[in-house]
């Protein structure tokens, strides 16, 4: 099944902030040849959890509104406030467009889609193990340390849409 992507119309249908293509030349420019071993349903699939991904993840953090209650995906917003650019926060209120998905958020889910193409993003957690030995081989872990992988450059980037207290929180 082809892959259908949000290009910013609030489509009821769509599974993906990106499309393969975008993948492609993302994964290329940086030279990143991992992605080229992929046939082009591996790929769909792996932008397909990524998106899921950021759903589950950022949902509740996003700031601004759907555009729609029938859009399958979190993007396009109404309300997100632009705060780098000139009216943006100091002088006024400057938005990006609400038809249109940020080219960040687009960015976010190629850099987490060649992670799915190598595994789950959010596997199932079990209790935490405070040391493991085999053999001669010993790995201790410290106390309170996290369980599950932390996607910082991701989170970065989306910064600047989330939620202030979401952001606090993640750092």
């Amino acid at each position: 099944m082809t892959l259908e992507v949000e290009t910013g119309s609030g489509s009821a249908t769509a599974e993906s902030f990106a499309s393969v293509a975008d993948c492609d030349t993302y994964f290329s420019l940086r030279g990143l040849s991992i992605w080229t071993g992929l046939v082009t349903a591996e790929k769909e699939q792996a932008l397909r959890r990524a998106t899921d991904y950021m759903q589950q993840t950022y949902r509740d953090s996003w700031t601004g509104l759907r555009t729609s209650s029938t859009q399958a995906l979190d993007w396009p917003r109404w309300s997100v406030p632009v705060r780098d650019l000139p009216g943006g926060y100091g002088t006024g209120n400057a938005y990006f467009p609400n038809n249109a998905v940020p080219s960040e958020v687009k960015t976010a889910c190629i850099m987490l889609a060649i992670k799915a193409a190598a595994g789950e993003l959010a596997p199932d957690l079990s209790s935490q193990v405070a040391s493991v030995k085999v053999g001669p081989i010993e790995k201790t872990y410290f106390q309170g340390t996290r369980q599950q992988v932390k996607y910082q450059a991701v989170d970065n980037l989306l910064a600047p849409f989330l939620h202030d207290s979401t952001r606090l929180a993640r750092a």
